[in-house]
């Protein structure tokens, strides 16, 4: 296993909650644990798809994955019944995992606040 993929405990506990390795009609799809590592190496590095590394397999394999499952909402379901997991074992503080944007301060840039000396301000 190679830095930042995902160890066999990770891999146990995301497995399940993904769609189906075989899908009911059609040629099976290729390595759901293979192709995530291929997706978290490129937001990890935020490198375009084309400079994906061979052993994660093909781009357009990884690539039309990653924007379907994103479609489908597969993510979002994941990241729900992993926090849900989490929360039921007691291993989640959600004072400290949970941001509040309305405490998170913008640049007065950011916010569109006038500059001094503006024309009408």
């Amino acid at each position: 296993m190679r830095r930042f993929e995902l160890t066999d405990a990770q891999w146990e506990q995301i497995a399940p909650l993904l769609p189906p390795q075989k899908p009911r009609t059609g040629r099976p799809a290729e390595d759901h644990r293979r192709i995530l590592n291929g997706m978290l190496w490129i937001l990890r590095t935020g490198a375009p798809w084309e400079d994906l590394p061979a052993r994660y397999g093909a781009v357009g394999t990884v690539s039309s994955r990653f924007y379907r499952w994103r479609k489908a909402g597969v993510f979002d379901r994941v990241l729900q019944r992993l926090q849900a997991q989490a929360d039921a074992r007691g291993d989640l503080d959600w004072d400290l995992h949970f941001v509040d944007a309305t405490v998170v301060r913008a640049h007065q840039h950011a916010a569109g606040a006038r500059r001094s000396g503006a024309i009408g301000g």
